[in-house]
This record gives structure tokens, sequence and C-alpha cells, in this order.
């Protein structure tokens, strides 16, 4: 496990969410993968990344599913689904149904504080 920066700690520990446009990887567009900033999992693919104008990196799919976890969120008054990674139990962000339809129609749009990223060669 690596040691969390409190903006980390804010985040992965505590269920919060970094500021929209404020992530290093929300214009990423390099080949790769993106783990866990806490604890090295793989997480996403750059293959799976898209531009969904919303401020933090969105995915279509996890690059191994069973590596995400997800349940029911209900604070800030709605209802959303929570995204979190099965290795360390860090919050990464939560998924929603309207992602790219052609691509099953999911986005997970996890904060750029929750991961590394590991890049292609």
């Amino acid at each position: 496990m690596k040691k969390l920066t409190p903006e980390e700690h804010r985040v992965m520990r505590e269920g919060g969410t970094e500021v929209p446009f404020s992530g290093k990887y929300v214009d990423n567009h390099e080949a790769g993968m993106y783990t866990c900033r806490a604890c090295g999992t793989t997480l996403f693919s750059s293959d799976a990344k898209f531009d969904s104008g919303t401020g933090w990196p969105s995915f279509t799919d996890p690059a191994v599913a069973e590596h995400i976890g997800t349940r029911p969120d209900d604070s800030h008054n709605s209802h959303r689904t929570e995204v979190f990674c099965k290795n360390c139990g860090g919050h990464l962000g939560h998924v929603f149904d309207d992602g790219p339809a052609e691509k099953g129609g999911k986005r997970y749009c996890i904060n750029s504080v929750c991961l590394d990223f590991e890049k292609k060669g």
C-alpha cells in the first residue's frame, strides 16, 4: 500500500470527489493501463477511455471486472452506484448508464486522484 496524500485520502478513504476538470488524467490520451493509486491493482485500460465531457476520466468498462466492486450510494440526496477497488476498498468514483450505447452504455466516472497510469511500451 502506498502512503496517500491528504487529497487522495479524502477521496479514496472518505468517499470524496475531486473538482471536475482538475484531475491529471481527464485529458490523457496515451495508451496504457490505469491502476489503483493506493494498491497498484489494474483497473482500466486506455482502450476503454472516452471523453464524456463531465470533467472526470470516463471508461466504458474495467480492464479486469473482478478488480472492481460496486455498491449503492444514496449520499447527497441522490441514488448512484459507487465504484471501488476490490483489493483495497478504495473509493474510485461512480458508474452511470449514460455511456456510449455501442460500448454497452456504461460510464465509469473515476477520480484522477485515485489512479496511477502505466504508459504502454
